[in-house]
């Protein structure tokens, strides 16, 4: 039975990835700006890693593929209009759809945060959805939220997914909805307690001090962030006390952030997981990627829709 290869554009630690490579996909190229991330890539991949610009990278150079993943920034897109691609700021999302027309893969998934929807209106997803279109692709998205697919984690993400239109793909069904979910207790029962340099001991700014940080054993993580500063509270700590609006304070007790090894425990990182890089650098690679529980069912998904489209092609 065929397996998929898959290209990474900005592959950060690989969590996209790695969720792929357990439905059955093998990455065999990846690219990321962030040497750390790109080494924390091959400290368990085999693929090919080019660290650098992506405006910088020939798509001709980068190996045929049949699926190519990543996320783009959407920061530069404006809310007074649909369109504009002209913003310094998009060039990442411009060198996506670049290579994906160069390449021309089966299939391709991108990843983005919740606020993409509501961007112009809903304007900018519906552009994003044309440029595809355009390179010949039908595409789908969805706002999926990580904790119904295993991940004890609130996160919830944008995912698009394009089919390449002489696929004849006219119908992509997104991974359902598991109706119980994971809970930091299960998550972090077998994570030793940590060490003080496994943990950010910065001090609590006045942003951290708005709202509660704290989520109980028996319930998912809020959203594990890239920013050292602003992780969650360790399940363990006392609950937070609401002052007033957009004040809260720490009860009594022993409180601390969670460490980068629980905090990559609930992203769904495998235990044996080696990060790069400083702590502030390890905290980020990991608040940045796509949980590969949740990647992995997003996955199947994809290998399921091509399978069953490159049968019916076979047949015909």
């Amino acid at each position: 039975m065929k397996k998929f290869s898959a290209t990474s554009l900005f592959c950060g630690a690989g969590g996209l990835d790695l969720g792929f490579e357990r439905a059955g996909f093998k990455t065999i190229w990846a690219n990321d700006f962030n040497k750390d991330a790109c080494d924390t890539f091959h400290n368990w991949s085999q693929a090919k890693v080019v660290c650098g610009d992506i405006s910088q990278i020939d798509a001709e150079s980068i190996p045929d593929t049949d699926i190519i993943l990543g996320g783009f920034p959407c920061q530069g897109f404006s809310l007074s209009g649909p369109r504009k691609l002209d913003d310094s700021r998009n060039t990442l999302y411009k060198h996506y759809v670049r290579i994906v027309k160069t390449k021309m893969p089966y299939a391709f998934v991108g990843e983005n945060v919740k606020g993409l929807l509501s961007m112009g209106g809903g304007q900018v997803i519906e552009a994003i959805v044309a440029d595809f279109a355009k390179c010949g692709y039908d595409v789908y998205y969805k706002l999926l939220n990580a904790k119904h697919y295993g991940v004890p984690e609130d996160r919830e993400r944008v995912i698009i997914v394009g089919f390449r239109k002489d696929m004849h793909i006219r119908n992509f069904e997104f991974p359902p909805a598991n109706k119980t979910s994971a809970t930091l207790r299960e998550a972090l029962q077998n994570v030793p307690s940590p060490s003080e340099e496994d943990v950010c001991t910065a001090p609590f700014s006045s942003r951290y001090m708005s709202r509660n940080r704290k989520r109980g054993w028996d319930q998912v993580s809020y959203t594990i962030p890239a920013m050292a500063k602003q992780v969650t509270l360790w399940p363990g700590s006392p609950d937070m006390v609401k002052l007033g609006r957009d004040e809260w304070q720490f009860g009594e007790g022993f409180t601390r952030r969670l460490s980068w090894q629980e905090a990559a425990a609930i992203q769904t990182f495998p235990p044996n997981m080696r990060f790069n890089g400083d702590l502030t650098s390890v905290y980020k690679q990991i608040g940045n990627a796509v949980p590969p529980k949740m990647a992995r069912a997003i996955a199947r998904s994809v290998k399921e829709t091509l399978r069953e489209a490159m049968h019916g092609r076979t047949r015909a």
